[in-house]
Order: structure tokens, then sequence, then C-alpha cells
């Protein structure tokens, strides 16, 4: 009996990560600055790191990935993060009613002290149905992070709370990509 709940814990956990391998969907957001930029078009020159909040609830988690995530990929102070070359975009996600929050947010966060994070971040406004089908993002107050290789496949997903053992988790998907 404990076989079959191990193993069928196991394979909700293949289920829940699915999109893995799949194609990330086109996403077009727009950048504190004003520029549009689509994922994965505008982003195949390299790997793209995306993580993406649709509720406040999540984008309060998605925050607590900003710093290692700046510290890492931007100022790389890592011994070894000289190695990494990739983009990221952190997208909070206006949908529904939230849309109407859309300009105010974005002129808030340009009078923020965060001017570090400007071009890391990128604001999204519309339709939530086909991110929520295919990355399978059923769970509306966590935040969801994807690697997307330079094609656009989907290869490493993740979701929720900042952890160091995700962290791993994404820089062994990055040195494999390396490999």
């Amino acid at each position: 009996m404990k076989n079959v709940l191990v193993l069928g814990l196991c394979l909700l956990s293949v289920m829940s990560f699915a999109q893995k391998g799949e194609q990330f969907p086109e996403l077009q957001g727009e950048s504190l600055e004003g520029t549009q930029i689509t994922i994965p078009t505008d982003t195949g020159d390299k790997i793209t790191i995306v993580g993406m909040a649709y509720s406040k609830k999540s984008e309060a988690t998605l925050k607590t990935w900003y710093e290692p995530m700046f510290d890492k990929f931007v100022l790389k102070r890592g011994i070894m993060d000289h190695l990494y070359d990739v983009n990221f975009y952190f997208i909070p996600m206006y949908t529904g009613a939230k849309k109407a929050a859309y300009d105010v947010s974005i002129k808030k966060m340009k009078e923020s002290n965060r001017k570090d994070l400007f071009p890391y971040l990128l604001f999204y406004k519309g339709s939530m149905d086909p991110y929520v089908d295919v990355l399978k993002m059923d769970k509306k107050d966590l935040p969801y992070l994807f690697i997307i290789d330079e094609s656009g496949t989907i290869i490493y997903a993740t979701k929720g709370l900042y952890s160091e053992k995700k962290m791993e988790e994404i820089e062994a998907a990055l040195d494999a990509q390396l490999d």
C-alpha cells in the first residue's frame, strides 16, 4: 500500500509539471521603459527565465525571487555565476477586473526606488486562458517560474516561494543546457 501511495505522489508530481518540453505560449508585455517585448520571439538569443504572477498574493510571493535572481544573474556574485548569460523577466499579469489597475501599477512602479529591477519587469494585460491551460498555472495564489530555451521550449518549471533547493534546480537545468 505504501508503494502505491509513493507511486501516486510521483505521478502527481510529474503531471503538475507536464509543460516541460512544451512550447512556451507567446506573451507580449510592456517594460517600464515602454518597450513591447514578446516572449519567446524577442528572447530567442539566449535562455530566458520567466516568473509569472496573476494575483496580489502570488505577486508578493514572486518578490521572494527578486533578490536571489538579481544577485545570481545580474550582479553575478557567486564563483560560477559568470557562466549564466540569461534573460529573465518577472511578469505581473493584469487580467479580468485587475486590468483597470494596470496603468496605475506601472506608474507606481516607475516612482519606486527599485530602478535596478526595471529591465527585468514586464507587465502583461490580457487573458489568462492561454497561460493557465498550457502552463498549468492552476493555483492563482502561487507564482510560476519557467526556464525557456532559445527555441521557446520549456526546460524547467517550478512554482511557489523561493528556496535554495529550487535555485539549485534552476542552476542544474541551466548547467545541462551549457553542456
